[in-house]
């Protein structure tokens, strides 16, 4: 199977099939990862840039060992120390990767819509690595992958994704990948904090984190962003805790095996208490290795594009 596009922009336009298709090939990935020797030769002569316009630990990182693991050369560019930051244009900015002979282009960018913007004025490959309030598609993916690898499969799951579903990206790519897969998907979180019509993408929404828990396969935490705090969205980070933080109390409305999800940073005693981040039913540090995974497979898919060997 051969991706349709030449870029990974958001799960709401990829079919069930492309999706599982990445999934499949990160499997592989997975082992190579947890090997002794983390080097393949796939990315050969091939070149990666990351250019974020916002911060990022995690999802750089994550792309940057990816691209190293397979062999690649690999290099970022930071918007503060860039042409950018002397008025340059993101059409422009890109058009110059471009002319160096870059393969992928992996961008973060604070507005909606900038990598699909980029796609279009580029020969290389672009994922989005977070745009705006859009779409996170590769955390999703690693998000789904991680689910897969623990209840087998995503079809008839409960998944219950509590938080700021309103400004979440990553909520936004796992609704639309979560339900092409066949997951049941719910959300809860302070009115203000949840998107009006969202219902129309096929989620049940709850007012209160019991409701949304109660028999739930899966419990994801969404990080509050507390730089918005500034905007009233709700009281104090203390009552949010209150009414929405999730505590071992809360979890045992969920099924006894839920899986507890977060795509961090986790503010801790804000989204989840400090035993729930830890605890057994954590898989945070797991999500983590297997954005690598996800990551080196979604590299490799990318840099085949146009032969016949698209899958490993």
């Amino acid at each position: 199977m051969v991706l349709k596009s030449k870029d990974i922009l958001g799960l709401k336009d990829m079919t069930a099939e492309e999706i599982e298709h990445i999934l499949n090939n990160a499997k592989t990935m997975k082992y190579i990862l947890q090997a002794n020797n983390k080097k393949t030769p796939h990315l050969t002569g091939k070149s990666i840039i990351t250019l974020f316009y916002e911060n990022s630990t995690r999802t750089r990182l994550s792309f940057e060992l990816a691209s190293k693991y397979m062999s690649a050369s690999a290099a970022n560019i930071s918007a503060s120390s860039s042409s950018v930051s002397k008025g340059e244009t993101l059409i422009d900015t890109g058009r110059t990767i471009d002319a160096m002979g870059s393969d992928v282009i992996i961008i973060r960018h604070p507005m909606s819509g900038a990598p699909h913007l980029l796609a279009k004025n580029v020969k290389a490959s672009v994922i989005n690595a977070g745009d705006g309030m859009n779409e996170h598609p590769t955390q999703a993916l690693l998000d789904m992958f991680t689910i897969i690898e623990k209840k087998g499969s995503l079809k008839g799951l409960k998944i219950a994704i509590i938080g700021d579903i309103f400004h979440s990206r990553v909520a936004r790519s796992n609704i639309w990948g979560m339900t092409k897969l066949g997951a049941e998907v719910s959300v809860a979180g302070p009115s203000t904090l949840i998107p009006k019509g969202i219902e129309k993408t096929g989620v049940k929404v709850f007012n209160t984190i019991q409701e949304a828990l109660i028999d739930a396969d899966v419990v994801m935490g969404l990080r509050i962003q507390l730089e918005r705090q500034k905007k009233g969205l709700f009281p104090t980070v203390r009552e949010y805790s209150k009414f929405f933080g999730l505590d071992d109390k809360r979890l045992l409305f969920a099924k006894e095996d839920a899986l507890v999800m977060h795509p961090g940073p986790v503010n801790r005693g804000v989204e989840l208490t400090s035993a729930v981040v830890d605890g057994k039913q954590s898989l945070i540090d797991e999500q983590v290795t297997n954005g690598v995974a996800v990551r080196m497979a979604l590299l490799y898919l990318l840099t085949r594009r146009g032969s016949s060997e698209n899958t490993y």
